[in-house]
């Protein structure tokens, strides 16, 4: 094969070219260029064929998103097209039959029944950083688990509350329904009251649920690429820092109103200092005591994770013993202990949130959403690497979406991937999305049977588990010396999302990161520098012209590589760059020789807009009025495309287009051989 492709390469393309390299003895060319002419890019399409086109298809008179969604639509119609649907949006149908009973049955079971008994006491402590009564954590514990269960891609992944999401939820709650100034309410104002903030944080959840089925519709999957890992942990780690200032009045037992809006941390931490001296002693013993056994807990099942068969449920014994404790000892008649008091059995009503307040709270859903997809996809992602299996980021718009949007109804708050309850499920065991069945399970059970005996759960325990669920996020700064080490740009990144979530609020400093993110990015690329090229003696490599290389230079001919998109953020660079290494301009480089051929290697350039293409087009006009010769490599078939709308074949033909380096410095050559230059070896 290699045999007969060679005679066909060394046929009537080979003829009048041999025997001129050859006696360019001294330029040791590559030996592909003794076989054959330099290919041009419409010469290798003639050979070989280009890239598949699609077929054209009659026009039709509506937009090209709205097209494509018809087409799908109709070929959905069908009974295998509609199978294919079907499939894809209920993955239990993919994996259930597939499902090992003997070998996976127990780990879910188990997995799924430690992971439910966290859910009831972290459900209970996340409602109250959400500003809503205890029982509504449990709701969002139950409705959310078992529908993504049914629609989620991601095997080992635990919903339900999460701290991040349950603080920025309450800040939107108690900007929209404060608390009154005059404060005493009545036993029917504080329900009142209760009601309206359930009533906000449902239409949060509405909210963002509706925003990510409305992203799921136009497939934008693609967006979670946008929040960048630094910008994750660090929102992740100064939330963390949010959430333990804002437990500190129930640690002490003070009575604090809750501050929001920028500088809400600093705030909060003045008004604890200033009443730290009507702190509540029996409130402040029972928060030192159950961190006295919550903390050591957590590090004993972080350090034998792999010996212990299931962690240790601190939480659960915690809660246990905090209970008895208080109704023996009557702590909340005697000394004013807050407690957990009644929790209703059942489940509410359904009702659709109120909505009058919708227009405001979806400004503050859409970061909220933002952090449920990207905080949910990234963790479905490091387990799915794990083990083996792929996600799909629309889907889980979708899981997450439906998630939001109907246990909404239920009186549920904004709920996604939980860091600790995901650790936990994997460590127990768990391999499919059945475990969030057993979890269900006992959340159910405690909503129907087992709610009395949470009565008398004093509420400094409960905020004593979120700020022992945070263990994570803080050490999340551990990272941070090995970022410095591989980058400091990343590590800039995260220290200024940190900052800013930390001074001025979780939702501006997302957009802080995200915008930070998005900046480094196009100064990278405006940073990027345009090599000039050698070939390495001996070899059919272009490389980089640097020190102690000895490549093999030509009088007259710049081999230029541009390692960079070419778009309207770096077009300016572009031409500075190209006018110093050509001559064109003011500020020149000093040459001996003037330049007679540049050659462009475009195999960088991965995508051009129309102000890098006109760029382009005006560099090669420049070149033909000061007579040098462009030629263009291994510009890939998206910018070509983009430049020949742009006008470049009418300042260039199609055989200044090749498609490599190697081919494009033969034809220069054959160009440059009748002026007689001599090959010079440079060292630079």
């Amino acid at each position: 094969m290699l045999q007969g492709a060679k005679d066909k390469m060394s046929g009537p393309l080979a003829s009048g070219t041999c025997s001129d390299l050859e006696e360019a003895s001294d330029l040791k060319a590559p030996l592909s260029s003794r076989f054959r002419e330099p290919l041009t890019h419409a010469r290798f399409q003639e050979l070989f064929g280009g890239a598949e086109q699609e077929p054209e298809l009659p026009a039709e008179p509506c937009l090209p998103w709205l097209c494509r969604l018809r087409r799908r639509r109709a070929s959905a119609c069908s009974g295998p097209g509609a199978w294919r649907v079907l499939l894809a949006r209920l993955p239990p149908l993919r994996w259930l039959p597939q499902y090992r009973w003997r070998a996976w049955l127990l780990g879910d079971a188990v997995a799924g029944i430690t992971v439910g008994v966290v859910h009831v006491p972290q459900g209970m402590a996340f409602a109250l950083l959400t500003s809503v009564p205890p029982v509504f954590g449990l709701y969002t514990s139950f409705f959310p688990v078992l529908i993504y269960s049914l629609l989620g891609t991601g095997r080992h992944l635990s919903t339900g509350t999460f701290a991040v999401l349950s603080l920025m939820t309450g800040s939107v709650v108690e900007r929209v329904v404060p608390e009154p100034l005059a404060g005493n309410l009545s036993g029917i104002e504080r329900e009142k009251l209760e009601a309206q903030r359930i009533g906000a944080a449902a239409a949060v959840a509405f909210g963002s649920g509706a925003l990510m089925l409305g992203m799921f519709v136009l497939q934008l999957g693609v967006l979670s690429t946008f929040l960048s890992e630094p910008v994750v942990k660090a929102l992740t780690s100064g939330a963390a820092l949010h959430v333990l200032v804002s437990q500190l009045p129930s640690l002490l037992g003070l009575s604090l109103p809750r501050q929001i809006g920028c500088f809400s941390l600093f705030k909060t931490l003045a008004a604890v200092l200033s009443a730290l001296n009507q702190s509540s002693p029996a409130e402040l013993t029972i928060s030192a005591l159950s961190l006295a056994l919550l903390v050591p807990v957590k590090e004993l099942n972080v350090r034998f994770r792999d010996r212990l068969p299931t962690p240790i449920p601190g939480e659960v014994v915690m809660v246990l013993l905090a209970t008895v404790l208080c109704f023996t000892s009557s702590l909340d008649s005697r000394y004013n202990v807050q407690v957990v008091g009644l929790l209703p059995g059942g489940f509410p009503q359904p009702l659709l949130p109120t909505l009058d307040d919708l227009p405001r709270i979806l400004a503050d859903s859409l970061p909220i959403s933002l952090v449920t997809f990207a905080v949910s996809t990234s963790l479905a992602s490091i387990y799915a690497d794990k083990y083996s299996y792929t996600i799909d980021p629309n889907q889980e718009l979708l899981a997450h979406g439906v998630s939001n949007l109907i246990s909404s109804l239920f009186s549920c708050f904004p709920n996604s991937a939980t860091l600790a309850t995901t650790s936990l499920l994997v460590d127990a065991g768990g391999n499919t999305q059945l475990s969030g069945l057993f979890s269900c399970t006992v959340v159910l059970s405690v909503l129907l049977w087992l709610g009395p005996f949470f009565y008398y759960l004093p509420k400094a325990v409960l905020a004593c588990i979120n700020i022992s669920s945070m263990r994570q996020m803080f050490f999340q700064m551990q990272e941070l010396p090995q970022l410095w080490h591989v980058s400091r740009v990343d590590f800039a990144v995260w220290m200024v999302t940190w900052v800013a979530v930390v001074t001025l609020n979780v939702d501006l400093g997302l957009a802080v990161g995200v915008v930070v993110s998005m900046v480094t990015v196009v100064c990278r690329t405006q940073r990027v520098k345009c090599l000039a090229l050698g070939l390495a003696e001996g070899t059919e490599l272009y490389r980089p012209i640097r020190e102690s290389h000895k490549l093999l230079q030509v009088p007259g001919l710049c081999i230029l590589s541009y390692p960079a998109p070419l778009y309207f953020a770096t077009r300016g660079q572009f031409h500075r760059v190209l006018e110093w290494h050509l001559g064109l301009g003011e500020r020149t480089k000093v040459r001996i020789l003037p330049i007679r051929v540049v050659i462009l290697d475009f195999s960088g350039v991965t995508f051009a807009d129309a102000a890098g293409a006109r760029e382009v087009v005006q560099l090669t006009r420049r070149c033909q009025d000061d007579g040098i010769c462009l030629l263009l490599a291994q510009c890939n078939d998206l910018v070509l495309k983009t430049l020949t709308r742009a006008g470049l074949l009418d300042s260039m033909t199609p055989e200044q287009l090749f498609v490599s380096v190697q081919d494009a410095a033969a034809h220069a050559l054959e160009r440059l051989k009748p002026t007689g230059p001599k090959i010079c070896t440079v060292w630079v």
